[in-house]
């Protein structure tokens, strides 16, 4: 369950919420049409606060969230908000939508400002603007913040720009008019609505212009639970997805692939038979493999099958689980700090591959002529992908055209472009549109992978302080190739970490400490190994702070005081102290358990936004030894607690919804979720092989507290993660009495037979009613 209220809003002279005049441009158009204008009024803190014991971090000066919001404000003013003469408002939103909720999120805020229902906001997904240039990217729970100024201005404009025509016309003063559900009033008893309005309102040239945003305190919309724009035909089956499109021409494709990840085509030895298939249209070699087209997905699944295919190695056909751990414990980073006159405690932990498969599989629909090219795809870097594909195709950028659909799922798989750019290359080979699925295998072992890693840590302490706090971090490398690095280039000299790599660059500014533990230093070393990696949701932070967490839960045991209790002590702001102390009230933190069964409790700040997660968890025999279907059960958690500030919560039930799904992805990464690599291929084949946290494990009571609103909105999408895992590992450690050190904790034992190397696609199912119940 989750706590459902309003979340109560700042007074309008919170010094969070900063009450301004917007600038913006009235654009050219035939009805009303209003773009931002956000640049150098965006304040980004010069230091830390001070008086605190550890000093500060890059990522408590200007964070990751921060630097992208500055790489998009060039270009927020080409951001616009259109008046229609039927009283709705359209606004073509530069995310992705992936199921979290940003279309209606944006929807509440221009609904807000306007003073429209929410029912007559229309919110699109804008095809690939190369315009835009940083502004079009998706990640870092970024969005809301980035956008939230920008959207609220250009709807703040509208709405003046809407009274003073009224005015105008109606020869009176403005402050005489009021607004209700899009419709004008003045004292006469006239009225007017705002699609009466939209053309007299329209402007012949592009003219600045200034609005006063709506105080936080009179907020109506905002700040409320909503339910999703797009829940019911999402259930009803309404909701158009990429696999959902009817593209004239475009018929299903999908690819033969390596046993062996980057594995190369040498030869094709039947393809004049695969060609003859029943339902077969076109065979080619492509960089990835061989691709097939047919009549129906089944038809491609059997030639795909059928195909007797020569392949040249990999880049880590040598690759398992142990050699890879060996390359990264010898690349470790050493510490600097040695416990001279000081109790030290030392730890080190593994986390494995992790699979970052979303729930829709990768697909896409392309049509890729001599001249021109259109795509559709759930894409979150979908500029990336127009220019990769323009120079694939040997076309301009001009001429393709990339349409962004919704998705279902991403955990930052929807990044990448790889089926965009695979059917892109597909259609230009064949001369024919095409229709790309990947099967479902395809996307465990040649999709995307959080990469494994270890994390060593070394706290010292001494008369109940910690003195200095290291954790070194190496990691197989992860693929930023998808825009961000780019991005972070743009803004390189507004950032707080020196001349450091991307992945070095993002750890720092994602990475910070919440706890006074002395001199504290937190370094990234990548291991350059070439497996398909993605930055799954969260990044590092799920891996990082579960280690702290543990060694923190360590800490308390060595000082003999409560977990809790010490973490308060130690929290650097009183915000976090809040979060913290309501979840342990919320969870009845102490509260006397048999034996096999604990508590852990776990804290995480990240993106301007915080959370504290407290889980049960029932270790006993019977639990852990209890059978299902092709599983490794393991211990169960049995209730779970979280609260989180994320500053201004626009929808507090979308937030709710999206810290379950954290809450539930935390428990997968603690307990089952893992690929297992084995001579250059992950085991793994399906959903079926990978053990995401499934009903069986679901925690049978779950509570959400989002904590009243504190300022602008915080990033969210991924805060509950790492909080999450971390409270998952430390309820294990205290159930059993020992603190696991590999991640997740059932990786050691393999619950299903692998599927082949190949063909790794299974046969059609033609066994449904079997596993009905």
């Amino acid at each position: 369950m989750a706590d459902q209220g309003r979340s109560p809003l700042p007074a309008s002279g919170d010094p969070g919420v900063r009450r301004r005049r917007f600038l913006g441009y009235l654009l050219a158009a035939p009805t009303l049409a209003v773009a931002a204008r956000i640049g150098g009024d965006l304040t980004v803190p010069a230091s830390a606060d001070a008086a605190i014991p550890s000093p500060p971090e890059p990522a408590d000066l200007l964070d990751l969230g921060d630097a992208l919001t500055l790489a998009a404000l060039p270009t927020s003013g080409l951001i616009a908000i259109a008046i229609n003469r039927d009283g709705t408002a359209s606004f073509a939103v530069p995310r992705a939508e992936v199921g979290q909720g940003i279309t209606t999120t944006v929807a509440m805020l221009i609904a807000e400002e306007l003073d429209l229902p929410l029912d007559k906001v229309g919110v699109s997904l804008a095809d690939a603007r190369p315009e835009l240039v940083f502004n079009q990217l998706t990640g870092g729970s970024n969005s809301v913040r980035s956008l939230y100024h920008p959207v609220r201005a250009a709807a703040a404009i509208a709405r003046a720009r809407l009274l003073s025509t009224a005015a105008a016309q109606w020869r009176v003063p403005v402050s005489t008019l009021t607004v209700h559900n899009g419709v004008i009033r003045g004292a006469s008893g006239r009225s007017a609505t705002y699609g009466s309005l939209a053309e007299a309102a329209a402007s012949s040239k592009v003219q600045q212009v200034s609005a006063e945003p709506k105080a936080a305190s009179s907020f109506k919309l905002v700040g409320t639970p909503q339910n999703r724009i797009d829940a019911r035909d999402a259930v009803t089956g309404r909701k158009k997805f990429t696999m959902d499109l009817q593209v004239p021409g475009a018929k299903p494709a999908m690819v033969r692939r390596p046993p062996t990840i980057n594995g190369t085509v040498a030869k094709v030895n039947n393809l004049a038979a695969v060609k003859a298939m029943p339902g077969i249209t076109d065979v080619a070699v492509v960089s990835t493999g061989v691709a097939v087209r047919g009549e129906t997905i089944t038809h491609c699944i059997d030639a795909v099958r059928a195909l007797d295919v020569t392949w040249g190695p990999g880049t880590v056909d040598g690759e398992s689980d142990d050699t890879v751990l060996a390359k990264l414990r010898a690349a470790a980073l050493p510490m600097a700090v040695p416990p001279v006159l000081t109790d030290s405690i030392d730890a080190e932990f593994v986390f494995a591959f992790a699979s970052n498969s979303a729930l829709e599989t990768n697909c896409a629909v392309a049509d890729v002529r001599a001249d021109r090219a259109e795509i559709w795809s759930g894409l979150k870097s979908p500029i990336a992908v127009q220019e990769e594909i323009a120079v694939r195709a040997g076309l301009p950028v001009s001429a393709v055209k990339v349409h962004v659909m919704q998705s279902g799922g991403s955990f930052g798989r929807k990044l990448f472009g790889d089926a965009a750019i695979e059917a892109a290359e597909i259609s230009k080979k064949m001369g024919k549109p095409v229709k790309l699925m990947w099967h479902r295998t395809d996307d465990f072992r040649h999709g995307r992978a959080h990469p494994m890693s270890v994390s060593r840590v070394r706290l010292n302490h001494a008369l109940g302080n910690v003195v200095t706090y290291e954790q070194r971090h190496t990691s197989v490398a992860t693929d930023f190739g998808h825009g961000l690095g780019e991005l972070l280039s743009s803004v390189a000299a507004r950032l707080p970490v020196g001349d450091l790599g991307f992945s070095e660059t993002i750890f720092e500014l994602s990475q910070s400490m919440p706890y006074n533990f002395g001199v504290t230093t937190q370094l990234l070393n990548e291991v350059p190994l070439k497996f398909h990696t993605g930055s799954m949701r969260n990044v590092y932070s799920p891996n990082v702070v579960c280690a702290r967490e543990l060694v923190v839960d360590r800490l308390a045991a060595k000082l003999r005081r409560d977990p809790l209790e010490l973490r308060r002590s130690f929290l650097k702001e009183e915000r976090y102290r809040a979060v913290l102390d309501k979840v342990a009230e919320a969870g009845n933190w102490g509260r006397k358990m048999p034996a096999g069964m604990a508590q852990g409790i776990a804290f995480h700040a990240e993106y301007k936004s915080c959370s504290a997660v407290l889980v049960e968890i029932d270790c006993r025999p019977e639990t852990v030894r209890r059978k299902v279907r092709e599983g490794v059960t393991g211990p169960r958690v049995t209730k779970a607690f979280m609260a989180v500030d994320a500053g201004l919560p626009i929808n507090p039930r979308g937030l709710q919804a999206q810290m379950m799904g954290c809450i539930n992805d935390g428990i997968g990464l603690a307990l089952t979720e893992s690929l297992h690599i084995d001579h250059g291929l992950p085991l793994e084949g399906s959903w079926d092989n990978f053990f995401y946290t499934r009903q069986w494990n679901t925690p049978l009571e779950m509570k959400i507290i989002v904590m009243p609103a504190n300022g602008e909105p915080g990033g969210a999408g991924e805060l509950g993660v790492a909080s999450s895992m971390a409270a998952v590992a430390c309820a294990y450690g205290r159930a059993t009495g020992t603190m696991p050190t590999r991640f997740p904790i059932n990786h050691g034992t393999l619950g299903f037979e692998p599927l082949p190397r190949e063909p790794s696609i299974p046969d059609s199912p033609v066994d449904g009613l079997k596993y009905a119940f």
